[in-house]
């Protein structure tokens, strides 16, 4: 199957996932926090764009879901870099099902994160230096 094209072209395909009835709360659809974990693990992805650092995400904007996810959607999501700090990066994360009966695709949410690199000791780093162990 080709991947998918995100409505925005700046953004790349960072993680796709097939959801699973672990996942659901007792109406039937995917939990809140399993879409905030993902989103979570987008931003991670796209950092790693920018060194292979150790990090880690200072903070998440509001995140509004649109519409629900279910069992056997597959979830993209997509992210771009959308400002470089010296310490930090802002990624924006689009969220996506392609819903498992018809395959419409709806747009679940979307987010904005910092991501920060830090050291072994969890102080911020600036990102363009070497990693350290």
């Amino acid at each position: 199957m080709p991947e998918p094209a995100p409505r925005n072209p700046d953004h790349a395909v960072a993680l796709r996932v097939a959801t699973l009835p672990r996942d659901t709360n007792h109406y039937g659809t995917i939990f809140g926090g399993v879409i905030l974990s993902y989103i979570d693990q987008a931003g991670f992805v796209q950092a790693r764009k920018h060194g292979q650092h150790r990090w880690v995400t200072a903070a998440v904007d509001r995140v509004e879901f649109k519409a629900p996810v279910h069992v056997g959607d597959v979830v993209t999501l997509y992210t771009r870099t959308s400002r470089l700090g010296t310490k930090s990066v802002t990624v924006e994360v689009l969220v996506e099902a392609e819903r498992y009966a018809s395959g419409e695709v709806v747009q679940v949410t979307t987010a904005t994160m910092t991501m920060v690199a830090v050291d072994a000791a969890g102080k911020p780093i600036a990102f363009r230096e070497p990693p350290t162990v």
